[in-house]
């Protein structure tokens, strides 16, 4: 090295910048440093990072001033969080775009953008080439996969929207689902401006909704339904009175029970 280089020395701010790495241990010693060096170019740019010890971010995110980042969060990617967004507590953000005044927690969000004053959570999942319209409610247990959605859209639990354009001022009831696949290949959902989705709905893709439709709960839509109306898509509901004791049958007292014991024991 002497003879092909100049060989010199190196002055060294800190020691765990000449650290060996030698092992998964000495790995996990070198990210807590980078991590700590990364949170803190954060803080002092105007981002209030809580407990930072348990906040990793990549070292190439973008955040600005008067973001909040809440702990056991992870940012990584291309990603942009907006001034004002908060993100966290639990959650996982990759290469996407979060806007102002967006609420992010407990929740998965990979290659999405997520527009202004939306909430997302807990416990959702955005996932690639999913785009949410401004004022919107991503709630519990919602999943959203390459679909857009308009302004002032909602879906507050248990819903799937996947492979689906969906209008302004639509109301996704719990459970409702578009069902995507066939078991071969994907299809496209369509639903127009101010659409009321019931409960348990099914939206059997390809389909396209209209605007100003109702959709009555635990309906299976499988054709286009044209603007303002209301699709039933169910069967009918039948009462048998009297009927239950011919399916129940009733539950046998202790008494009973205790002479049904006897009765095999003596056999």
């Amino acid at each position: 090295m002497h003879k092909k280089y100049k060989v010199n020395s190196f002055l060294a701010r800190h020691p765990h910048e000449t650290m060996g790495v030698n092992d998964l241990y000495s790995i996990s010693i070198a990210e807590k440093y980078i991590r700590d060096m990364v949170n803190k170019r954060h803080m002092l740019e105007g981002v209030s990072i809580i407990n930072p010890e348990t906040v990793t971010l990549g070292d190439n995110i973008i955040i600005e001033r008067g973001a909040i980042i809440l702990p056991n969060t992870t940012i990584t990617g291309n990603t942009v969080i907006k001034k004002n967004a908060k993100i966290g507590p639990n959650t996982e953000i990759h290469d996407s775009v979060i806007h102002e005044n967006v609420t992010v927690k407990h929740s998965l969000v990979y290659d999405s953008v997520v527009m202004e004053n939306t909430t997302v959570g807990p416990f959702a999942h955005l996932r690639e080439k999913t785009v949410i319209g401004k004022d919107n409610r991503i709630g519990n247990f919602v999943e959203v996969k390459k679909s857009t959605t308009g302004n002032n859209t909602k879906a507050a639990h248990l819903a799937y929207i996947g492979d689906s354009e969906v209008g302004n001022n639509v109301n996704f009831g719990c459970g409702s689902v578009t069902v995507n696949y066939d078991g071969v290949l994907k299809h496209k959902t369509k639903i127009g401006d101010d659409v009321f989705i019931g409960c348990n709905v099914n939206l059997i893709a390809p389909v396209e909704i209209g605007n100003n439709v109702f959709l009555a709960a635990g309906s299976t839509v499988t054709q286009n339904v044209p603007s303002g109306s209301l699709t039933i898509a169910r069967s009918k509901q039948i009462n048998k009175e009297d009927y239950a004791k011919n399916l129940i049958k009733p539950k046998k007292t202790i008494e009973q029970t205790a002479d049904d014991i006897s009765v095999e024991i003596s056999k």
